[in-house]
């Protein structure tokens, strides 16, 4: 079936021209200006009834155009953009579309992220932005302020967040056909690479552990809850004893704690739709549930509808839980590292146990198993002797097949195969950074985070 052709915008309004000359009273003459009949005396300008909320008559007037063919082509996007269910002002100013955009984005934004929007919007964009026409607004502008951010040595990881903020805005505007292209696109800043995550070994781990169960048992549990899960951050400090079914060995992640300006705690919804989800409880994770909630407020009963990680009731926030969290580390002789790489961290042990990709991803309720492999799956010390020793076993058999002989006992790996059924030879004595145990390479033979 054929699709009709849009029916043609009518040309409402009028155009005319004007000139801000003033008669001996100080008032403008504009169209009366006996000057006028000069043609290069003035500037041509059009006028429309545009509609308004309260019913009255409101008519749009804009001026400054040099020939009468741009102000009829104004008027004209401007009739089409009433069509298409917005206003499109030829000489609105970019302060005034970035409140507008910030009013629409408040409808289905987080507040958290609304605040940082409007932070950015309000001391960053509108002072270097805001008296600019949306439609004047080029590269050279942008170019020029993130010059200037630079050398007066601004950060480059703020820069581009400021930025990314302003494409998101110009893109809504080109989605609403205001505009014709973004003028942030492609960046002008390439995204600023993430620093490197230096992440805790196996003893450093558990030496943290052991030191926060003895002087702070409160974030002993929380650490070893997000390490047994990978929950984040938020998700933890968000969880209440209704969310938690220990005789199914699970709890559900509904909320998220975050701060809006670092200062107003609010619950919001889970980072993803997929984060909105279960998580099975390995027996440490259960455990250290059972620690809270037999550690009552003043001896009394935990609340079942409270928070599981509190003081005295409320909430903890989450920048005070990251001062002390590194204050811990510093306490217990480990580097210092950020809560949320203890999901990192979650998943490395998880994929180096033996736990197949697929199922560590749904465990951290990932959308993809590109974001479990490429950004979670750090390489560990234990993991990279298990490829190392893995490669080294492979040339050893190959080695016998073709010389037929045993391989010398000094070219032999050094350190325990990755394959757990093949026992240590008798006569070495094992290395202090050997593993205690068989490795659970294979299904049955380990302990996951998940039940």
């Amino acid at each position: 079936m054929r699709t009709p052709a849009p029916t043609p915008v009518p040309d409402r309004g009028r155009v005319y021209r004007r000139c801000g000359c003033r008669d001996a009273d100080r008032r403008q003459l504009g169209t009366r200006c006996p000057r006028l009949v000069d043609p290069g005396h003035g500037s041509w300008a059009f006028a429309v009834d545009a509609p308004s909320l309260d019913g009255r008559r409101r008519t749009l007037r804009r001026a400054g155009f040099p020939d009468e063919i741009e102000a009829r082509i104004a008027l004209r996007k401007f009739n089409q953009s009433l069509a298409l269910g917005f206003i499109a002002d030829p000489r609105q100013k970019t302060a005034d579309y970035l409140y507008r955009w910030l009013d629409e984005k408040a409808l289905h934004r987080k507040a958290t992220t609304m605040a940082r929007y409007r932070d950015y919007v309000e001391k960053d964009l509108i002072p270097a932005f805001g008296d600019i026409p949306l439609d004047d607004l080029d590269r050279q502008y942008l170019r020029a302020y993130v010059t200037a951010q630079l050398n007066a040595d601004r950060g480059k990881v703020t820069v581009y967040r400021i930025m990314a903020t302003l494409s998101s805005a110009l893109t809504s505007a080109v989605d609403n056909d205001r505009l014709t292209r973004n003028a942030a696109k492609p960046p002008l800043l390439p995204r600023p690479a993430s620093p490197a995550r230096r992440l805790w070994t196996e003893a450093q781990t558990v030496r943290f552990l052991q030191f926060t169960r003895a002087t702070d048992p409160l974030y002993a549990d929380l650490a070893e809850l997000m390490l047994d899960t990978g929950l984040r951050k938020g998700e933890a400090l968000a969880l209440h004893w209704d969310d938690i079914h220990q005789a199914e060995g699970v709890l559900f992640v509904r909320h998220t704690l975050s701060a809006v300006d670092n200062n107003q705690l609010v619950l919001t919804t889970p980072k993803t739709p997929h984060s909105r989800a279960w998580v099975a409880l390995s027996h440490r994770a259960a455990a250290a549930l059972d620690d809270r909630a037999d550690t009552g407020t003043f001896g009394r009963a935990a609340d079942p509808t409270g928070y599981v990680f509190h003081r005295h009731g409320r909430p903890l926030h989450p920048k005070n839980v990251l001062d002390h969290f590194h204050l811990l580390c510093d306490k217990a002789g480990v580097p210092r590292t950020a809560l949320h790489d203890l999901r990192h961290l979650a998943a490395s042990f998880g994929l180096a146990a033996g736990v197949p990709l697929p199922i560590m991803s749904k465990t951290l309720r990932h959308r993809t198993l590109s974001t479990s492999a490429n950004i979670y799956a750090e390489l560990t010390p234990r993991a990279a002797r298990a490829g190392a020793d893995g490669i080294a076993w492979i040339l050893d058999n190959a080695d016998r097949e073709e010389l037929g002989t045993p391989v010398c006992r000094t070219r032999r790996p050094v350190r325990q195969h990755p394959r757990p059924h093949r026992p240590r030879p008798a006569n070495r004595t094992p290395r202090l950074d050997d593993p205690t145990e068989n490795w659970p390479m294979w299904s049955g033979h380990h302990h996951a985070t998940t039940t």
